[in-house]
């Protein structure tokens, strides 16, 4: 960080502007995990300004109140409900001038009133247009540090599919899948769009039976996720998931356990926290949206594991955290099939930080607390470069 950036030599505390909402359809989920986080930042030590995306995309000044952030009768806020009404018409610009990392309110008629330096983004945005590397790449031409990974692992870490070609390029263990492309659905007579990639997704059930998962390829939190049970269901799981994504993802069923790691950057490099499990739930046909964030679905921790199975999934998360090039957190998901082995699901890089989110509970296991956990991530951000590093 340069001399004119430095608050030491302002004789101030860091600004940290955490940035949630978005344009994606996890933004609830987004402003209740800016709520949690906002609520464990150490004010003495840091200033925080609250800036929120509005589902069209506006970045709008927020109120700096977290109680407001939370579920409520089942129901996820947003961050129009957060603006106050005199400034709903305004809008809050970063300057994209890596010389200032100035942020300026504008309204229109009015003259623009400039809010200060950030010295550092915690990025909580999950999805498209936030976690998948577009924020990211802004932030570094504005020269501004951020928690977490880098445009590339960003972008990797958000599309399924290419993440999968980086595990598989690593040697480490994938299940079964298969992608079909918007172009790909696209082919074929007019009124018979899809015709082609029907048949290869029931082809590919064939080959590796039903029930299969089908997926929008760029998105998380379960959302537009629907178990396929057989030929018949697949017709609305295909809709609901390109209601989310025009790209989808196939995943085989693998049975087993699933099990959870949270990956940490530390002074020395990476490390893997205790692992957690997500026990099978009743109410839901698998740990969809509702399970993680509505009803609250209990993950154990630690995972019941024996010392070499949670030593070889720490190995593991470590090693996909390493190969997408990741910085600051991630969340490992694996499966542990019925013959002992791990498969690797998916890494999150931008993981939810609710109060029941897995991510905080598997580091406060580990000796890591939550404000402890949420000071490390904004330490590493402002010790870290911009640009390539």
């Amino acid at each position: 960080m340069s001399s004119e950036h430095s608050y030491e030599s302002q004789g101030r505390k860091p600004r940290v502007a955490v940035v949630f909402g978005g344009r994606s359809s996890e933004h609830g989920i987004s402003v209740v995990t800016a709520g949690a986080v906002m609520r464990a930042i150490d004010r003495e030590k840091y200033e925080v300004l609250p800036i929120g995306i509005t589902a069209d995309g506006r970045w709008a000044l927020t109120a700096d109140d977290p109680e407001r952030m939370a579920i409520a009768d089942r129901r996820v806020p947003t961050v129009a409900e957060l603006v106050d009404a005199e400034a709903e018409d305004g809008a809050v610009v970063l300057s994209a001038d890596p010389g200032s990392r100035e942020v300026v309110y504008t309204e229109p008629g009015q003259v623009p009133k400039a809010l200060g330096e950030v010295d550092v983004v915690f990025p909580m945005l999950h999805g498209p247009y936030g976690e998948d590397g577009t924020l990211q790449g802004m932030l570094d031409l504005a020269g501004v540090p951020y928690v977490g990974s880098g445009v590339l692992a960003s972008a990797v870490g958000m599309d399924k599919e290419y993440m999968k070609r980086v595990f598989v390029s690593y040697g480490l263990p994938v299940g079964p899948y298969t992608v079909v492309r918007p172009r790909e659905w696209e082919q074929g007579e007019p009124g018979r769009e899809g015709a082609a990639a029907r048949k290869k997704i029931v082809d590919f059930a064939a080959d590796h039976g039903w029930p299969v998962f089908v997926k929008p390829a760029r998105a998380g939190s379960s959302i537009g996720i629907t178990r396929v049970a057989g030929l018949g269901e697949l017709e609305d799981a295909l809709a609901e998931a390109r209601r989310h994504d025009p790209k989808i993802i196939v995943e085989a069923a693998v049975s087993g356990r699933e099990i959870e790691c949270g990956v940490l950057e530390f002074e020395d490099g990476p490390r893997a926290s205790v692992p957690a499990e997500i026990p099978p739930t009743t109410s839901h046909d698998f740990y969809d949206f509702e399970a993680k964030y509505i009803d609250s679905a209990d993950g154990v921790v630690p995972a019941p594991l024996t010392d070499e199975e949670t030593a070889e999934v720490q190995r593991l998360a470590v090693a996909a955290f390493e190969a997408c090039s990741c910085e600051g957190l991630v969340r490992a998901d694996f499966f542990r099939t019925d013959d002992g082995a791990f498969v690797i699901n998916e890494v999150n890089t931008m993981p939810g930080f609710t109060p029941i989110s897995m991510y905080p509970r598997m580091w406060q296991e580990s000796g890591v607390s939550y404000p402890e956990l949420v000071d490390r991530l904004i330490q590493a951000a402002l010790r870290r470069s911009t640009g390539l590093r």
